[in-house]
């Protein structure tokens, strides 16, 4: 197995009914969706790290989440805009099993850093008094790498069951990147049993998450709701429905398509690739915006920045005239 792994080759074939005349039309949006996260998700990492205000345990997460996003796009968009403008659409085996592995482990990552965002507003608006007892920054960075850790676990798990069967020398992906569900049926044998397992393994690592998320949540409005003060109620209710949206981004059409996969019977296989894409690259945009830009401790950071620039500027051109 080891020796042929070197002659396998895996072509990305992406969206199987678009013309090759459309090829640079279809690469302006992932072009787009790849600089925009890299400079969002970008700040966002460097703000945090940089920025004493901003070493919180809330923005120690944030930046978690921004660091997985990156990571996630930038194992896969680079190689979808270089096939749409150089034809380069091959992948060795090596190569591929490695973008599979950082692709099944960011996908877990994200739920479970969610799931640590969860827990950090649980302990801040329902234990109030006990937050800085309970939540520090070094619990947050351990429970980060900790989140990791075990989503590398599960990456590595889910690329074992693809790494275990014999492909062809050339095997045709019906996808823009190298995920088991449409990795593992370019194999020679029946695949039926693996894909089913790698489906448990992503409803056990989405929903395990997604159900605490919304019963922590649900205490949250509850005890809120109970206190009986209208201004901290409607600000829990809006940190809430944020959050609720991004979560909503990142697991409903995750979901989804999972089941999709287990149709015996499926639609057009281009509504499956924009799904996929719509899942994969959508959330990595939203979240730095929804969790970050429009937080007013990282609005006031961004003001002094900009702000100690264009007075700089000015006392420059000043001084020049």
């Amino acid at each position: 197995m080891a020796n042929q792994s070197e002659t396998y080759r895996f072509v990305l074939v992406g969206f199987p009914g678009l013309p090759e005349e459309f090829n640079t039309v279809i690469s302006i949006p992932f072009l787009l969706l790849y600089s925009v996260s890299l400079c969002a998700n970008g700040m966002v990492i460097v703000l945090v790290v940089s920025k004493q205000n901003l070493h919180q345990p809330m923005y120690i997460i944030i930046a978690s989440l921004s660091i997985s996003d990156l990571l996630f796009d930038t194992a896969i968009l680079p190689k979808v805009i270089s096939k749409y403008w150089y034809g380069a659409d091959s992948m060795s085996y090596h190569e591929c099993f490695l973008q599979m592995t950082i692709i099944h482990t960011c996908n877990p990552l994200d739920s479970l850093i969610i799931m640590l965002m969860a827990i950090d507003r649980y302990v801040a608006i329902c234990k109030p008094l006990r937050y800085h007892a309970i939540i520090s920054n070094r619990v947050i960075i351990a429970s980060c790498l900790m989140l990791y850790f075990m989503a590398f676990v599960i990456g590595l798990c889910v690329m074992s069951l693809a790494n275990q069967l014999p492909y062809y020398a050339i095997n045709k992906i019906k996808n823009l990147f190298c995920a088991i569900g449409t990795t593992a049926v370019t194999s020679r044998i029946n695949v039926v049993a693996i894909l089913l397992k790698a489906y448990y393994i992503g409803l056990a690592c989405h929903l395990g998450p997604l159900s605490f998320i919304v019963f922590s949540y649900s205490i949250i409005i509850t005890s809120v709701y109970s206190s009986g003060r209208s201004r901290t109620w409607a600000k829990a209710l809006y940190t809430c429905i944020t959050h609720w949206f991004v979560i909503a981004v990142y697991n409903v059409p995750r979901l989804v398509v999972y089941t999709y996969e287990q149709l015996p019977t499926k639609p057009q296989h281009d509504i499956y690739v924009f799904l996929i894409c719509l899942y994969t690259f959508v959330p990595h945009l939203s979240s730095p915006i929804i969790f970050c830009l429009r937080n007013k401790e990282i609005e006031k950071t961004l003001t002094n920045i900009f702000g100690r620039r264009h007075s700089l500027n000015e006392h420059q051109s000043n001084f020049v005239f």
